[in-house]
């Protein structure tokens, strides 16, 4: 797994810890040097799963899931589907074991409860209904199925909470880009904090630290900022807006994340092709036609060809920039983040060249802000070169 994608384990495994210690603070040495952390990122694409000893940085095992390979219908769940089998492939015996697990989710959560927003919408039961899939902790905790019986306590926290973390412990030598030039010199040690980022879908979350107690360190916040409402900047992402609202069936807005995300770079491709049936590259189209839950990642990889770029992945690619540049600069207008806003997901390192650079479709969407332009210019803005910091 990469250094990014460790760190959001490693959130979990912070949260399955505290639990652990409430879970065994009156518990005999013996019952506790028994116990095991079972964590989790789970995104709207993938899942990743570590077992950890408690106080443990290397794991016991891990393993990673597509989750559409597994997910496949209204009567698959991620505890019959990729948990159990993740325990039994461990050939870890857990008969004289209690498990703690906590598992960082995309989506929001309520009440140790989570649905994941990308995930289930494609699915639907024998009947027809759509499909929405759930993560409960009490329902984890209370099941007898499998290994899973041996959890005692497991908590659901959203996934950019594990994203903020990851952001503290970012080298700002080698992990990240200067969006802003200086950055690194203007962060307020002490200011807010905040981070966006695009991967299967848009996640956003703030960090403050007590400026009374400093030495506590931050705490972050989950947002679903993503879920903004989209805001076309031109005529043509105004026909865009349209055809989402159509494809959704929403009747006045959809979210921004129908446009920044892998999934909203395709449906701007989408979109795009319909519009102008003639720039289309027939390769191309093939290609994505056949793509499913990957056709944002052939826009992407037809748009960054070096040799061969496709015209029309290349305009999806900078009306998705766009918008997620806008949104980068909102973010800066709304949490003033002194300390730095970090522009993270899997989207961004691979598509730096649309992101970097004064002219860059994102920058030039980020600093228009008509009387705040001189706001967000002053806020340190980075862009986050490891992959999945959260996802």
């Amino acid at each position: 797994m990469s250094k990014a994608t460790i760190s959001t384990l490693a959130v979990a495994s912070t949260a399955a810890l505290a639990l652990y210690l409430v879970n065994t603070s009156s518990a005999s040495k013996t019952e506790a040097s028994n116990s095991l952390l079972l964590v989790g990122d789970i995104g709207g694409t993938n899942t990743r799963l570590a077992l950890y000893k408690p106080g443990k940085t290397s794991s016991l095992f891990e393993r990673e899931y597509l989750n559409s390979q597994f997910i496949t219908d209204g009567s698959k769940t991620f505890e019959k589907e990729i948990f159990v089998p993740f325990l039994n492939d461990s050939n870890i015996s857990f008969a004289d074991k209690s498990i703690v697990a906590c598992f960082a989710v995309a989506g929001p959560v309520k009440g140790n409860c989570v649905f994941l927003t990308n995930l289930g919408g494609d699915l639907s039961t024998s009947d027809g209904d759509r499909v929405s899939i759930k993560l409960d902790g009490a329902s984890i905790e209370a099941t007898m199925f499998g290994d899973l019986k041996f959890i005692k306590k497991c908590k659901i926290i959203n996934d950019f909470v594990g994203q903020g973390y990851g952001l503290l412990d970012l080298d700002l030598d080698e992990e990240v880009v200067e969006l802003i030039p200086g950055s690194k010199a203007m962060i307020d040690p002490t200011g807010p904090k905040a981070c966006l980022g695009a991967g299967t879908g848009l996640g956003e979350c703030y960090l403050t630290m007590s400026s009374f107690h400093p030495e506590e360190g931050y705490e972050c916040y989950p947002s679903e900022g993503g879920h903004v409402d989209y805001t076309p900047r031109s005529d043509v992402e105004g026909h865009l807006l349209n055809y989402l609202k159509e494809k959704f069936g929403e009747s006045s807005r959809v979210s921004n994340e129908r446009v920044v995300s892998g999934k909203g770079l395709a449906n701007v491709y989408e979109f795009l092709g319909k519009k102008f049936p003639g720039e289309t590259r027939k390769e191309v189209q093939d290609e994505f036609e056949m793509a499913q839950d990957m056709q944002g990642r052939v826009v992407g990889v037809n748009a960054n060809s070096k040799e061969n770029p496709c015209p029309l992945c290349v305009q999806a690619m900078e009306i998705m920039m766009s918008a997620y540049g806008a949104e980068a600069g909102n973010c800066a207008v709304k949490f003033i983040p002194s300390g730095g806003l970090y522009v993270s997901g899997g989207l961004t390192p691979k598509n730096i060249d649309f992101i970097v650079g004064e002219n860059s479709p994102f920058m030039k969407a980020y600093k228009d802000k008509g009387r705040l332009s001189s706001l967000v210019t002053s806020i340190p803005l980075f862009a986050v070169k490891v992959e999945d910091l959260g996802e």
